[in-house]
C-alpha cells in the first residue's frame, strides 16, 4: 500500500555545531513546499535524531553539519537506522563538507550532499524527486 500525505522530514543539527541558520532556512523552504518538517534544534546526538525520525514516522532525515565531524555523524546515524530496521528513512545533508568526502559518504548510504551555494529550490526539488518518488 502506498504512503499518503505530505513528505515528512526531520531536519537536525548533530553534534556540537552551534550555527543553525542554514538548517532553519532549509526547514522553512521544505515546509513552504508543503512538506511536514520536524526541526530538532541544536546539539542533537545521532541517537536522538534517529529516535525522533522513527517516532515521527519520517520519510527522511536532513543533517546540517558545519563542525567537520560529518564522517562520524553521518556514519553513526546510518548505523543506528540499520540497527533499528529503519533504512527506509533516507538521509541527506549539507554544510561544510569537502568534495573528497562526498563519495565515501554516498557509498555508506547518504542519499545526497548539498554544499554551500546549493539553492533551496534545488534541495526541495531533490527531496520531492527522491524521498518519496511518484510511481511512473
Amino acid at each position: 500500500m502506498g504512503v499518503t500525505g505530505p513528505i515528512r522530514v526531520v531536519v537536525a543539527k548533530p553534534g556540537l555545531d552551534g550555527h543553525d541558520r542554514g538548517a532553519k532556512v532549509i526547514a522553512r523552504a521544505l515546509r513552504d513546499a508543503g512538506m511536514e518538517v520536524i526541526y530538532t534544534g541544536l546539539h542533537q546526538t545521532p541517537e536522538q535524531i534517529v529516535d525522533t525520525a522513527i517516532q515521527e514516522d519520517a520519510d527522511a532525515i536532513g543533517l546540517s553539519i558545519l563542525s567537520g565531524a560529518h564522517m562520524t555523524l553521518f556514519t553513526k546515524v546510518l548505523e543506528l537506522l540499520r540497527e533499528r530496521d529503519a533504512e527506509d528513512i533516507k538521509v541527506f545533508g549539507g554544510g561544510i563538507i569537502p568534495e573528497a568526502d562526498i563519495p565515501p559518504l554516498k557509498e555508506q548510504g547518504v542519499a545526497e550532499i548539498f554544499t554551500p551555494g546549493a539553492t533551496t529550490t534545488a534541495i526541495v526539488d531533490w527531496v520531492r524527486k527522491n524521498v518519496r518518488p511518484v510511481a511512473a
